[in-house]
């Protein structure tokens, strides 16, 4: 994208933190007759509309939503495990020795590690790693490729030829059946790409590991219900099957983001591709163990959460999809961007005003909704457990730990109003313990 789109993010940018502004400040400075009954007409809706998405996991909880007939070896479609590798010494080789070890026909796989510009031994471990498995597939990039993690998957794009991608991080388990029901599901939904659930293998480190394994079981309840009613549904970046047809049909993955999957999802609801959720088995991932790591991941995810909708809003509001889609689409964007940053600000005008905050009743309806998803996600059924024990005090906490996301998007809202942006890999140290 050319140095005019950016600054056209940054115009999108300070529009949408204007905005946010005034919509705190109004209620403040003008005495508007029945406007904190309005605030609790749109809890009410908001209530209504997030326990609906949240009662479509019952019928999932209680059927299995894989399919139960195997597909034979003939029926499998070839399959390219594309996985982007900067600096990932401590897990490359134990990724590498756990996809050769998934079931799945030898001759239909393939399996491309993308080492890009490491600095590590990572370049060291996969020259051996191709000398001791003949179907590994090494691609090499220098380190100002550009493009981050998109450039690196968008290069392997073009020595690849399975039918269907795979793409991973470096700290990614997969069960040994995961290929055969993964496509298993693929043929009974139809699905032109599919999300497994994202689970945590270091769930007991410490207080903030455990809080995110809650946090990936309640995105994959937002995620499952949101689809059983809308037809929407997101990509996570690891563990997402996509046809290879369909991705390059969207025009492959934006360099031009810091986050691939959340541009990806956009462009396949736009072309009416389809994403299929699917609870077990989960791709399991590290969680990142300390607050300083945490904080810039969120960064990351924030940011390229809002380059999404400012690249892509205008074709929201088009008839490329439907009135229902639209309604979700903007339920969350509300939730997850507006309403963090209209709730600081009423926050500062209250305490200079002497006033009392008004979009209370909001922000508690969506942290009651979060924390039932919390809690519901905790207790479903789960081939890896989302928790060794939960319990109504970790629930309280965990919901209290998503309120960083209420400084965060505040935060990455005005840098991105301000500064140009530029580009980088900023990838979430994998430690393989």
């Amino acid at each position: 994208m050319s140095q005019g789109f950016y600054k056209n993010r940054r115009l999108k940018s300070f529009i949408f933190l204007s905005a946010c502004f005034f919509v705190a400040l109004i209620p403040h400075a003008f005495n508007i007759k029945n406007f904190f009954e309005v605030i609790l007409i749109l809890s009410f809706v908001i209530v209504f509309y997030g326990s609906i998405v949240i009662s479509k996991n019952f019928k999932r909880n209680n059927v299995s939503n894989t399919v139960g007939r195997r597909i034979s070896n003939k029926e499998l479609p070839s399959l390219d495990i594309l996985v982007a590798a900067r600096d990932e010494e401590n897990v490359i080789a134990r990724l590498v020795e756990r996809l050769f070890s998934l079931d799945y026909p030898i001759n239909k796989l393939n399996i491309y590690i993308i080492d890009d510009g490491s600095s590590d031994k990572t370049p060291l471990i996969l020259d051996r790693l191709s000398r001791q498995y003949e179907k590994l597939k090494v691609v090499s990039r220098s380190p100002n490729a550009g493009g981050g993690k998109s450039g690196a998957l968008n290069y392997a794009l073009k020595f690849s030829h399975g039918e269907w991608l795979l793409v991973l991080d470096a700290d990614a388990e997969l069960k040994q059946d995961s290929l055969m029901r993964l496509f298993s599901f693929v043929e009974d939904g139809e699905w032109s790409a599919v999300q497994l659930r994202k689970s945590v293998t270091n769930v007991s480190k410490n207080f903030l590991t455990s809080c995110q394994s809650m946090e990936m079981a309640m995105d994959a309840i937002f995620q499952y219900g949101r689809l059983s009613v809308a037809g929407v549904s997101e990509l996570r970046g690891n563990g997402q099957l996509i046809k290879k047809d369909t991705l390059l049909a969207c025009g492959s993955f934006n360099e031009d983001t810091v986050t691939d999957d959340l541009d990806l999802s956009l462009r396949l609801l736009l072309s009416k591709s389809r994403i299929g959720i699917l609870w077990d088995p989960p791709v399991m991932e590290e969680a990142v163990e300390n607050l300083n790591a945490l904080i810039a991941q969120r960064q990351r995810w924030a940011e390229g959460g809002l380059q999404r909708f400012f690249d892509y809003g205008d074709q929201l509001f088009t008839n490329k999809i439907d009135s229902l889609q639209k309604f979700d689409l903007t339920y969350f964007f509300v939730l997850q961007y507006a309403l963090p940053i209209i709730s600081i600000f009423d926050l500062v005008f209250s305490i200079a005003l002497l006033d009392s905050p008004i979009y209370w009743p909001i922000s508690i309806t969506a942290f009651m909704l979060s924390g039932i998803a919390f809690w519901y996600g905790s207790s479903c059924k789960s081939e890896v457990p989302v928790l060794q024990k939960s319990n109504f005090l970790m629930v309280f906490l965990s919901v209290f730990y998503l309120s960083h996301w209420f400084l965060v998007i505040p935060w990455v809202t005005i840098k991105m109003s301000i500064f140009p942006k530029k580009i980088l890999w900023r990838k979430t140290l994998h430690t393989g313990v």
